[in-house]
């Protein structure tokens, strides 16, 4: 394993003194019980506060908390976000519950209501990716661009333009701007497709069979937005009724690949200004393949593409070199420094805003106008995240409890009255460093434990 640099190293003077101070602090040990708690959380929020747990029956107190006693009389718990350049931690954990999310909807879980039988339905893995919007550095197959340089792998120019003048920076934002809708009517139209394979109306398939899809958005180098999506077909009860015999792969894959070609997939966006009216399609090349569940060659398995969907669920726009936080004004860009390509994007889209205000492209210029969730999946896909939280909620709470000596008691004979108040979120410079150890950690210890569980697997 390769070594990590230590966050502490390289520190300023003064957030050096203020680490020190932290570490020195007499409820130092509570503080940092808190923040490994949160997972080495790099932005956790305040909460002050009280909670009583009180038997129903005779009105004893069984267990009291309250925050006065707390570093800075406060709790910490994680902020939950789930974009990896804003907290690895939590983006993390995010990305471990959107790869059971899209496992369970592959493989089946009992645990969360979703049968292993789903295994034997018909299901792809489609890319649908954005058109072109005029020439830029790429690797080709042949190994030499359009510039007549071979480019590595990490080379900065790749997805930049050819020619920058002429780029069509409109129409790339325009199209980030449109990709939830375009993804609509795409989805919407898959369902006709395989109606008409099927020789049935949409009302008839809706009895036999139902569409299920988990996707996530990814940004291309170039800045334009593309969708990754497992796309699956059921019985008309979802994953717990088995697909009609009709229903096959080669079905599934002729009909998305007519989907994205029918003119309905299409967004028209009226002229206004120097603006010419456009229509927004998808682009010509797409990928769809079959999947297995352990098989590999042209298929793909279960376990790389539910790995694949949650790496790219926490990630956003700032991987083409764009921030990851609305911006206040165009002044920003000054300060931001950033390439020329992300800032003319962001620029168009604060020049398309007055044209077009209902798209309120401005307040989505840090994601280069894309607005639409980066993680979604239809209803009977698969469990959700929000159940999955539960989960991990009730599992905390019933440690939590066994802790305290109340495991005996059903839920229903205590009283749970709390009062809790936002105090404020972050960490002070200092607090930051030693967070930053404690993640780090945290996530050492992850790695061993896996590498280990590998070790034993490969060794039985």
């Amino acid at each position: 394993m390769t070594p990590t640099p230590h966050p502490v190293a390289g520190l300023d003077a003064a957030t050096l003194q203020d680490l020190l101070w932290t570490a020195r602090d007499p409820k130092f040990e509570r503080w940092r019980e808190q923040i490994h708690r949160t997972g080495g959380c790099a932005d956790p929020i305040h909460l002050s506060g009280w909670t009583t747990t009180k038997d129903k029956t005779t009105g004893e107190v069984l267990y009291a908390y309250s925050t006065e006693h707390e570093p800075g009389g406060r709790l910490r718990i994680a902020c939950g976000n789930r974009r990896a350049s804003r907290c690895a931690p939590c983006a993390w954990l995010y990305a471990g519950d959107t790869y059971h999310l899209i496992r369970a909807g592959l493989s089946g879980d009992p645990a969360k209501d979703i049968p292993e039988t789903v295994r034997e339905h018909p299901r792809v893995f489609a890319t649908l990716t954005a058109p072109s919007f005029g020439g830029v550095h790429n690797r080709p197959d042949t190994g030499r661009c359009a510039c007549r340089h071979r480019h590595l792998e990490h080379d900065p120019r790749l997805g930049t333009p050819l020619d920058p003048d002429s780029y069509d920076y409109a129409g790339a934002v325009l199209f980030n701007n449109h990709a939830g809708q375009l993804w609509d009517r795409f989805a919407k139209r898959l369902r006709r497709e395989i109606a008409a394979r099927a020789g049935l109306t949409q009302r008839a398939l809706a009895d036999v069979a139902r569409l299920s899809y988990g996707k996530v958005a990814e940004f291309q180098r170039r800045g334009a937005v593309h969708f990754h999506a497992v796309i699956r077909l059921d019985g008309p009860d979802g994953p717990d009724s088995p697909p009609p015999a009709w229903a096959s792969t080669e079905l599934l894959t002729d009909a998305i690949g007519a989907a994205l070609r029918h003119a309905y997939t299409a967004v028209t966006v009226p002229a206004a200004g120097q603006q010419p009216r456009r229509v927004l399609r998808w682009g010509r090349v797409h990928d769809v393949r079959p999947i297995k569940a352990f098989e590999g060659g042209t298929a793909i398995t279960e376990g790389a593409i539910a790995a694949y969907v949650a790496k790219y669920a926490t990630k956003a726009a700032e991987t083409t070199g764009t921030v990851d936080r609305p911006l206040g004004s165009l002044d920003a860009l000054d300060v931001l420094g950033l390439d020329d390509h992300p800032r003319r994007l962001i620029e168009a889209c604060a020049q398309l805003d007055a044209l077009y205000p209902e798209r309120r492209l401005w307040a989505w210029a840090h994601m280069l106008g894309f607005r639409g969730h980066f993680s979604t999946k239809s209803r009977h896909y698969s469990t959700t995240l929000g159940a999955l939280r539960q989960i991990r909620a009730d599992h905390r709470a019933a440690q939590q409890w066994e802790a305290l000596g109340l495991g005996e008691l059903e839920p229903d004979t205590v009283l749970v009255l709390a009062d809790w108040t936002y105090a404020g979120h972050g960490h002070t410079p200092g607090e930051s460093a030693l967070a930053a150890t404690i993640a780090r950690d945290i996530r050492i210890n992850r790695e061993t434990a896996r590498e280990a569980l590998a070790e034993w697997e490969w060794s039985t």
